[in-house]
């Protein structure tokens, strides 16, 4: 089962999606959205399957999927701190249809890849985006020529719509939280979508939330394996 709640349906939006992936980089960069432009919590997505778990931080509840709505740049963030493997074909339909409920003009994904290290780089995959469009983001910006791509970003690729998609992705260094890799996929993402980010001290603030996102993961993993210790003991109890 799949609910999606909304309190408002704006329309013409940009739907920007990341979910908990390589280097939790469309994690981070959501966040950082989140807490550098005004945004309002609109709704929310909730799956059958999914863990029953949910984060407090400075005393706020975060749920596993929100959605939040940016007025002066008519941006719609799917933001997700907890997402189940074997979830991503659902979510993927889910967020096609918030996308048809606010008539998204398009679709952008963000998400790690593996990379070499150094100064890695961001690539770019596009679905019915015009070449005018995609100048935008930058001579430094390359199409992704080769590659795997797993998870929801994957799912949206693969399924194919008639709204335009755009995913972008940025070399991390390892399964933990890489905030380089995600300032660069802000920053290309404000060449794209001219959303004035200040990029002074966005490698710092970036930092931050790698910080609060690797305390949150450690929490919600703790919090994961006490459940299922409990579970068996109350099963061969």
């Amino acid at each position: 089962m799949v609910k999606i709640s909304l309190s408002k349906k704006p329309k013409g939006v940009r739907l920007l999606e990341g979910f908990p992936g390589f280097g939790l980089i469309g994690t981070i960069v959501t966040e950082y959205l989140l807490e550098h432009l005004d945004f309002e919590k609109i709704g929310r997505i909730e799956m059958s399957g999914m863990p029953a778990m949910i984060a407090i931080h400075n005393g706020e509840i975060i749920e596993p999927i929100s959605l939040h709505y940016n007025k002066r740049y008519n941006l719609v963030v799917v933001h997700a701190l907890n997402v189940a493997a074997g979830m991503e074909w659902k979510l993927a339909d889910a967020i096609l249809e918030v996308a048809k409920l606010c008539s998204a003009k398009e679709v952008i994904s963000f998400e790690g890849v593996g990379g070499p290290g150094g100064e890695g780089h961001v690539y770019f995959s596009a679905q019915g985006l015009s070449k005018a469009n995609l100048k935008k983001l930058g001579r430094d910006v390359k199409e992704l020529k080769e590659g795997v791509i797993v998870g929801v970003t994957g799912a949206l690729l693969a399924k194919g719509t008639k709204i335009p998609q755009l995913a972008l992705f940025a070399e991390a260094q390892g399964s933990k939280p890489d905030s380089e890799a995600a300032a660069k996929i802000i920053m290309a993402l404000d060449d794209y979508a001219g959303l004035d980010v200040d990029p002074n001290g966005l490698r710092q603030q970036a930092r931050v939330f790698e910080d609060k996102l690797h305390g949150l993961v450690q929490k919600k993993e703790k919090a994961r394996q006490t459940h299922e210790k409990k579970s068996h003991l109350s099963y061969v109890g």
